[in-house]
């Protein structure tokens, strides 16, 4: 049993652990028990696959130019509410509220039920979708996606016209899933700012860990927020010099006034001077003629 582990020691840790349940169901089934001393490798979790923004861009001008009519529907729905493609499919006509820009999702997965929200975009996909399944006749009376056979449109349905999609906007189909517009839409979330209750609860996640490993950035997100970064401290840098020299000029015009303001203070004080030295002069005049005049009175009494 050991020799027959290391021979497949190479492989991914799932073909591993598959291999290993296998063989313990067998041994179980006749009897035995799988040996204490054969550990399980653990299972590394993979980063949410996101399509970029040329690509969401590329897919979206192949949905509008699609032959199939609910395609733009689809992919708009899938983009903005973030729903599963088994949700997608199990919406009636009676759970989507055009006005309350809202759809309820009943039986998701873990049988539970929660509200979806929508933007205009998916609004107006509904409106022109409505009115052609409404011209059609002999359709499932509930169901709001239909396919070319009028009846409710299936998940596997759904992967089809994925793929046909990323043939079109020349995308890899391995890189396009219905749960790939799924990370995109909580990927999205998340770079705008939003916490992750709130996106916990638009996925219907029951664990916030699931949610968490939308935290992980992928190197397309990384190299996007260094780039920004960079262009906003290029602006930054552009902005300072201007400013220096808007300084410079506001100090070079304050020295300008002091010697102004110096020059009108020493002239006041001059001409404060003078009118104290012309009142001093003018105190001392009247003296001056008394002085003058005591002499002749005194004249006047000898003789």
């Amino acid at each position: 049993l050991d020799a027959w582990i290391q021979s497949f020691s190479a492989l991914k840790s799932s073909t591993i652990n598959a291999r290993l349940a296998a063989v313990s169901h067998l041994l179980h089934w006749i009897g035995y028990q799988m040996p204490d001393w054969i550990s399980r490798p653990t299972r590394g979790r993979s980063l949410p696959k996101t399509l970029t923004k040329g690509e969401l861009d590329d897919l979206r001008e192949a949905a509008q130019a699609s032959e199939d009519p609910v395609a733009h529907l689809v992919v708009t729905l899938l983009l903005d509410t973030g729903m599963r493609v088994s949700e997608l499919c199990g919406l009636d006509l009676y759970d989507v509220d055009l006005r309350d820009l809202s759809a309820r999702v009943v039986g998701g997965k873990g049988n539970k039920d929660r509200l979806v929200l929508f933007t205009q975009a998916s609004v107006d996909a509904l409106v022109a979708w409505l009115r052609l399944r409404n011209s059609r006749s002999g359709v499932d009376e509930d169901a709001l996606l239909l396919n070319r056979n009028s009846s409710r449109l299936t998940p596997r349905g759904v992967q089809k016209l994925m793929d046909r999609l990323a043939d079109a906007a020349h995308i890899p189909r391995r890189r396009l899933s219905p749960h790939t517009l799924r990370h995109n839409f909580a990927t999205g979330l998340l770079e705008r700012g939003a916490d992750l209750v709130s996106i916990q609860r638009l996925l219907g996640h029951v664990s916030i860990a699931s949610t968490r490993i939308y935290l992980e950035i992928g190197d397309q997100t990384l190299r996007e927020v260094y780039f920004r970064a960079q262009t906003a401290e290029m602006a930054h840098a552009k902005v300072e010099p201007s400013t220096a020299h808007s300084e410079a000029e506001q100090s070079k015009a304050h020295s300008e006034v002091e010697p102004s303001t110096a020059h009108s203070e020493a002239e006041q004080s001059k001409a404060h001077s003078e009118v104290e030295s012309s009142t001093a002069h003018s105190e001392v005049e009247p003296s001056t003629a008394h002085s003058e005049a005591e002499p002749s009175t005194a004249h006047s009494d000898v003789q």
